[in-house]
């Protein structure tokens, strides 16, 4: 076509958001204008006071711009987003989340604006979304006409919930390797920002301090492991509601003398200098944005096999992968890896060299920009196209 495609991101996130912040407003930033024209904008609950999404999308220098509800089920935002459209007239309109693909399918409805979603799980712990907001949401995304997975898992949940197969596509996260990169003249300068002696063995974690990253699980396999190493300490990166108990948890272990909590940080890159190991113990993930970030930092991985993690660090290739929910299982993958330091090293490389040449950002989003640009062939192929996913 004539003028570039012109793609409306739409999320709605409480609080910093997480990974796909970093994938949506990146993207807007990355992309060529002369074929993409995108427009980001965030629905935001006026009581939220945490939200951050504001600040990294104004410095981000993209067309950015928030509807304010008053409550979730807040009816002013059709209008909002009516106007919106109105303004933007865009060809596309790329949800996010249960919310926005709601409204997203309610819009294709309304104004013919095609619909697509990027499926980034279904990771919430409370009631009302594992049992009402997460399967309506699978039912919605089953009437898409295109949708994105990002691991193979998640596309197998859509097509168990009615999407056809041949519209999930699975593009698993990527991320910026020029952006981060280990600059090892780095790590005595963040090692004591955090207070850590230079002879200790620094064990990093990265993410929401919610359920299912069990934090708790990591801090129990620390504590079996402390009696033989008094020499390790653990840094936890990020916040959120489990802060509390947390550090209840914490002192329950003992572990007070030797455990860091950071808080919510930007600077991603910085406290992985400072890492010896990078553990993931989650129980569930979509497509960890944590992890790729210690691949692209070299930090050696251990990681439980949730979600796409395995498909982003293969086992014993770019890192050790173990089964969820089990502390001893994790402590001794931890054990195992500090002590063969040239076997982690490889496998950290390893792990570089697949970012650079398989989940670099720019891989991801021309896969992605592939979908939109056949999104529009069909169009412009089929006037009845919207009729034909009804």
């Amino acid at each position: 076509m004539s003028r570039p495609i012109r793609i409306l991101e739409l999320r709605s996130v409480r609080g910093t958001g997480g990974g796909p912040e970093k994938t949506i407003l990146q993207g807007a930033a990355r992309a060529d204008p002369a074929r993409f024209a995108v427009s980001v904008c965030y629905i935001r609950d006026r009581r939220d006071e945490a939200f951050g999404v504001t600040a990294r999308a104004t410095g981000a220098a993209i067309d950015y711009q928030e509807i304010e509800e008053r409550h979730s089920l807040d009816p002013s935002i059709w209008p909002a987003l009516g106007r919106v459209i109105a303004d933007r007239r865009p060809d596309i309109i790329h949800a996010h989340d249960y919310k926005t693909n709601l409204l997203g399918l309610m819009l294709w409805r309304a104004t013919g604006v095609l619909p697509l979603s990027t499926a980034h799980g279904w990771t919430g712990h409370s009631r009302r979304e594992r049992f009402v907001y997460y399967p309506f949401d699978k039912r919605v995304l089953a009437r898409y006409p295109r949708l994105v997975a990002v691991s193979s898992d998640i596309r197998n949940e859509l097509v168990r919930h009615g999407a056809r197969p041949e519209r999930v596509t699975t593009i698993l996260n990527g991320i910026d390797h020029r952006l981060f990169r280990r600059e090892p003249a780095r790590e005595a300068a963040e090692r004591a920002a955090l207070g850590i002696d230079a002879g200790a063995t620094v064990i990093g974690a990265v993410g929401r301090l919610e359920p299912q990253k069990r934090f708790d699980l990591l801090m129990d396999a620390v504590a079996l492991l402390r009696p033989s190493r008094p020499d390790l300490r653990l840094v936890i990166v990020g916040d959120g509601s489990l802060r509390g108990a947390l550090a209840s948890h914490m002192a329950a272990r003992n572990l007070a003398d030797c455990c860091i909590f950071t808080g919510h940080t930007l600077d991603i890159a910085g406290v992985h200098h400072a890492f010896d190991l990078f553990v993931q113990s989650s129980d569930y993930e979509g497509t960890p944005n944590a992890v790729l970030e210690a691949m692209a930092l070299e930090s050696p991985i251990v990681a439980t096999g949730v979600g796409g993690t395995a498909e982003l660090a293969l086992d014993g290739v770019h890192g050790v992968i173990v089964e969820p929910g089990d502390a001893r299982i994790l402590a001794d993958a931890i054990t195992s890896t500090l002590a063969d330091p040239p076997a982690a090293r490889r496998r950290a490389r390893a792990a570089r060299s697949r970012i650079e040449r398989e989940l670099s950002f720019d891989a991801r989003m021309q896969h992605l920009e592939a979908i939109y640009e056949e999104m529009m062939e069909n169009a412009a192929g089929s006037p009845a196209f919207a009729g034909s996913y009804s």
